[in-house]
């Protein structure tokens, strides 16, 4: 039992640690951007129902390479900021599904007409579920008490209270580290903990064993084992084109490129408690679906007669220029980065514990 426990940790230690540079960077960005934008420009931009909001959220996240669990703070910052769910939600969807080196690395590992069906679902999936989110948004729309702070920043300008650039970047800074960092901490942490439980609890012999032979893939399959893995848009490239190489259906590297990136459950448990537990079921179902759409589509187009593109020249020459692109941290940077993250784990549940604590011991006294 106690060397399940450790292995658990461990794992979801090095999940932690894939992601906690990014989960750092965000904060700042977030922090930094936070007061910065006049509220009346952010309204115009995404706190509203329009479709060109929804290509705003979309295309900047297809522009922006983090991974899943950062864009996690940029999300709840451009949600609590004012932002419709919406293009919230397309702006989450797009940044861990596609970005350029991504793309990049896809065309020269997958194949150009993998690629280009990954760049449509890429384009298409975000503004389909942002679409979806603004339809079926309930009280989620729009961020609890966002409307007050926005009057309250309006009213700022129009006094010319509005402090300066210095105070203001101080200020957003403040509201990440105190309130943004803590709220996104306080689940990412349980969430790596549990994604660490599951890789665990499923034998690694089994899930080779299973992903050795391409007979047994099914779209389905692989998209519920997307869920269970935690891979971020750029690395997991290289391990679906091993699966196609090894005679696996292009649509699985549809499906897996689409749900591996954009479901892992530290996001998953983030958004349920920040955003709202009808955003979750959202994001989620349209995400699994249209991954397995698209997968099938792929098939369709593409099968039988599909040939692997393993090409040396242009595989060597994509990793090259992906690898130009690429912010690849320093393992100390990273191991910094979780022990900050745990740190503000630590200060977001402290509170309940000590509460938890003070109730057990008036009930034993």
């Amino acid at each position: 039992m106690f060397e399940f426990i450790e292995r658990m940790v461990l794992a979801g230690f090095n999940i932690l640690n894939s992601a906690s540079a990014w989960l750092v960077f965000s904060f700042i960005l977030a922090g930094v951007l936070h007061d910065i934008m006049s509220p009346d420009k952010f309204q115009r931009m995404l706190g509203n129902k329009k479709l060109s909001s929804l290509l705003k959220g979309t295309i900047s996240g297809m522009l922006l390479p983090i991974c899943s669990c950062g864009v996690i703070p940029l999300g709840i910052s451009l949600y609590y900021s004012g932002a419709y769910l919406g293009p919230v939600l397309a702006f989450m969807t797009a940044t861990p599904i596609i970005n350029p080196i991504a793309v990049i690395l896809c065309y020269g590992l997958l194949g150009p007409e993998i690629t280009i069906i990954y760049v449509i679902a890429g384009f298409t999936v975000p503004m389909l579920i942002g679409i979806i989110g603004n339809m079926f948004a309930g009280p989620e729309l729009v961020a609890p008490g966002v409307e007050e702070n926005i009057q309250a920043r309006m009213l700022e300008l129009e006094e010319g209270t509005r402090p300066g650039l210095a105070e203001r970047i101080k200020s957003g800074l403040n509201w990440a580290i105190n309130d943004l960092a803590l709220a996104v901490s306080k689940y990412v942490i349980p969430g790596m903990l549990f994604a660490g439980f599951l890789l665990t609890a499923v034998p690694q012999d089994y899930i080779q064993s299973f992903l050795g032979n391409p007979n047994l893939l099914s779209l389905g399959s692989i998209a519920v084992l997307a869920t269970i893995m935690y891979v971020c848009a750029v690395g997991h490239i290289p391990f679906i084109a091993a699966l196609i190489a090894s005679g696996a259906a292009p649509g699985v590297g549809i499906t897996f490129l689409m749900a591996g990136a954009a479901t892992n459950f530290p996001e998953l448990i983030s958004m349920l408690n920040l955003m709202g537990k009808r955003t979750a079921i959202i994001y989620s179902t349209v995400i699994t679906l249209t991954a397995l759409v698209f997968g099938y589509v792929a098939n369709l187009l593409l099968m039988p007669g599909f040939e692997p593109a393993m090409n040396f020249d242009r595989t060597s020459n994509s990793i090259k220029a992906a690898n130009t692109l690429l912010i690849d941290f320093p393992k100390p940077i990273e191991y910094i980065c979780s022990f900050i993250i745990f740190v503000f784990f630590l200060r977001a549940v402290m509170p309940g514990v000590k509460t938890a604590i003070a109730a057990a011991t008036k009930k034993a006294a």
